[in-house]
């Protein structure tokens, strides 16, 4: 009699977001996938992997998607390298070859130039690492980019808008670029929950990247505490007494009752509720 053929470590990986992570975050992905049409046929899509856990999974989801999907389309797991150590860009390249992700790597000089600036250099990073992906993309012939944002982030965007920025602004599941025509930006996470893809990591004894800039280094030896990690905190108090919390979060800014508001933004736009005030 035969012994049980092992699996290898990828296919233990697979079969953990397939099985015990079905509920958690497969399902989950192929809602967000179908409910804001993510995906069309003949795309090609540059799947943008910073080595952080969320970029990382979704990778991993997405070419488990393409092999499946009954919609055909392409994928390119894009590695920007902003300037990351030697260790932080070997850690990449491992954890990409786990998890079986055939990566391509292009180089930048993105954190030398935020290094020499002290006004919003996450702002500015951010904006810079999204016109490099944008750029490469297109020079592979894609015409979307796929980031890792998920559904803790989009709750934790409009808070933090609200709270800190004086508008009520969420973070849209996807979106056309405004600077690189026939682009388009989708957010495949968008409903999966990151206290799940902490969880699966775990489960698999994975351990990812976090952000490997110089600010955020300070600010993790304690010179300062980032916004979205204050509202990460609130929104954890919160749920002790309304688990529910996130979830009315995330429902309500898809059931924005325009009416309701003195004034909103459309397009630039700012608008008055005086504009049809008189023509109810």
């Amino acid at each position: 009699m035969g012994t049980k053929r092992e699996l290898a470590p990828v296919q233990l990986i697979e079969r953990s977001i397939s099985k015990k992570y079905r509920k958690e975050i497969w399902n989950p992905f192929i809602a967000a996938v179908k409910r804001y049409r993510l995906i069309e046929e003949g795309d090609r899509i540059a799947v943008c992997v910073s080595g952080g856990k969320d970029s990382m999974l979704m990778a991993k989801l997405m070419q488990m998607l393409e092999r499946f999907s009954e919609v055909p389309f392409e994928a390119v797991y894009l590695v920007m390298d902003p300037g990351y150590s030697p260790a932080n860009r070997a850690k990449i390249e491992q954890n990409a070859a786990l998890l079986g992700l055939p990566i391509t790597v292009f180089e930048t000089n993105i954190f030398d130039v935020t290094a020499k600036t002290d006004h919003s250099p996450c702002y500015l990073c951010a904006k810079m690492r999204r016109g490099h992906l944008y750029a490469k993309a297109k020079e592979l012939g894609c015409s979307k980019i796929a980031l890792g944002h998920h559904f803790s982030d989009v709750i934790e965007t409009t808070v933090m808008s609200m709270f800190f920025g004086s508008q009520l602004q969420g973070m849209m599941p996807k979106l056309h670029s405004k600077n690189f025509e026939g682009m388009q930006l989708i957010r495949p996470l968008y409903c999966v929950h990151e206290d799940d893809i902490i969880a699966w990591a775990r489960y698999n004894g994975l351990e990812f990247l976090r952000c490997a800039c110089r600010t955020t280094e300070k600010l993790a030896d304690g010179d300062g505490v980032s916004k979205r990690q204050e509202v990460k905190a609130l929104i954890r108090e919160l749920k002790k007494d309304n688990p529910d919390i996130e979830k009315s979060i995330f429902s309500s800014i898809h059931s924005v009752c325009l009416d309701t508001f003195p004034g909103y933004k459309s397009h630039d736009v700012e608008h008055s509720f005086l504009e049809t005030y008189d023509q109810d």
